[in-house]
């Protein structure tokens, strides 16, 4: 006998005849005549309807246990459904409980939650409807983001989770010590880090873009998807503590090159989502339809060309637009998502790069343009969320880059290996970094990214 998943069994051109599925309860309702069970085994947004005559003996024995969250593994034949809605439903010819639940206790009931109660009970946040296409669709893009580099010859890099390397600058590491901070041993009032475990003080990476670029220099086009980690104190609806980040580094590249695979990828991603999770899409934008994402505008998107704006046009803009922002607009600022959702939804209305932006606000590895001013600095802006790709061609000039981190007063000893990539065969290169939770945000219309994270971490919060 075969064990089908709700979501063959749903699919499938015509009913699948006698097989066995297993799942949980989501509602049981009773009749003298006929009980009707939903079944869903987590593959799918619509559960399958099970028919079961009461004086069948097996149910009877375990009718009690029958009960919403409760695991079943049912045996019947799948037959076309006469019911309103839905194509299949199981005729059970047996049911057998496996795993009980206490319907006084269980967290999750029929009637909808609210996404803040679901993050109090995270280990059942996934049985609900909405999280469930939610960590499906996560899944489906994680699997399109290997397939899309691969296809273009793009190898993959584990890039270190431990860092004595701050890509950013902006000290927003966690570290990493086995030293005794009740005791922390010192040399000039400072930790003395050569008694701790790596001989040097070291942290969760912010990035493995640095590490990266030592493969690309090798092997000519990589990318990395992994975790990262800031230590920022941020408890807005955007920002997490630890996230996914997926960065491609291709040597002899430019920022065109750079932005035209930039938006070869997004696109990609979100086709491959449309044509592969098409109910979980449709649902999740029904679901948070108030958020004012759409479906026509992800295929808009899709189908869209993809302007460049030179950073000092996009300030001028802003500054003419009449518009009131709450974060003043002048040149040197860097853009605020509310700068940047106005660019894309009523200026461009669509998605838009905005290039060469003032050295100041950009990292030390990006490439400086003849100005003296601006870096080769890219971001992809795209309509309701803003910036949704960061990246740059980055500086091969070794003195050029000495200087650099020399300005922003970076500790030059951590870098050395980074400089010599400049030394030896140095060639212009470029890459960028999604950020992935983020996207999915974008892709599912969802408000918050704690809601695309299994378990996020933000301060004062890491359980599970």
């Amino acid at each position: 006998m075969a064990f089908p998943t709700v979501r063959e069994i749903m699919s499938a051109p015509q009913a699948h005849g006698a097989c066995e599925v297993r799942g949980w309860v989501k509602t049981h309702r009773q009749s003298k005549k006929v009980s009707f069970v939903e079944l869903s085994d987590g593959t799918t947004v619509r559960g399958l309807q099970l028919v079961i005559d009461p004086a069948l003996s097996s149910y009877a024995a375990c009718v009690a246990q029958v009960v919403t969250g409760a695991a079943i593994i049912a045996r019947g034949e799948v037959i076309d459904s006469p019911a309103k809605g839905q194509r299949f439903e199981m005729k059970v010819t047996e049911l057998h409980v496996v795993g009980e639940a206490d319907p006084e206790t269980y967290p999750l009931q029929k009637k909808e939650h609210t996404h803040e109660f679901l993050r109090e009970i995270l280990h059942f946040r996934p049985r609900s409807a909405t999280f469930g296409a939610v960590f499906r669709v996560r899944s489906a893009a994680g699997f399109a983001v290997h397939r899309f580099f691969q296809e273009r010859g793009f190898y993959y890099v584990h890039t270190p989770i431990i860092s004595t390397s701050d890509c950013e600058g902006a000290g927003e590491m966690f570290h990493v010590t086995t030293l005794d901070l009740a005791n922390v041993p010192k040399v000039n009032g400072q930790p003395d880090y050569s008694q701790d475990f790596f001989k040097e003080m070291a942290g969760l990476t912010v990035s493995g873009q640095l590490e990266a670029e030592t493969f690309a220099t090798a092997l000519s086009k990589v990318y990395t998807f992994g975790p990262t980690f800031r230590a920022e104190n941020s408890n807005t609806t955007r920002h997490l503590s630890e996230f996914w980040m997926i960065e491609p580094e291709v040597a002899f590249a430019d920022l065109e090159s750079n932005m035209a695979l930039g938006e070869e990828f997004i696109k990609y991603l979100i086709r491959y989502l449309l044509d592969n999770c098409p109910e979980e899409m449709e649902f999740l934008h029904r679901t948070n339809a108030a958020e004012g994402q759409t479906l026509e505008g992800l295929r808009a998107l899709v189908d869209s060309k993809f302007e460049a704006l030179d950073y000092t046009d996009a300030i001028k803009i802003l500054e003419s637009s009449g518009e009131h922002f709450e974060f003043p607009v002048r040149w040197g600022i860097d853009l605020q998502s509310e700068h940047e959702r106005f660019l894309t939804d009523k200026h461009i209305k669509g998605p838009v790069y905005v290039v060469n932006y003032p050295k100041e606000i950009k990292a030390f590895y990006m490439r400086v343009n003849p100005d003296g001013k601006t870096v080769r600095a890219m971001d992809m802006l795209v309509p309701r969320l803003g910036e949704i790709i960061g990246g740059s061609q980055r500086e091969e000039r070794y003195e050029v880059l000495l200087e650099r981190i020399r300005e922003l007063g970076l500790p030059e000893q951590n870098y050395w290996w980074y400089l010599d990539l400049r030394k030896f065969g140095t060639v212009p290169h470029a890459g960028f970094g999604l950020g992935f939770e983020r996207f999915l945000m974008y892709v599912t219309g969802t408000s918050n990214i704690r809601d695309v994270t299994p378990f996020p971490r933000h301060p004062g919060f890491a359980k599970f």
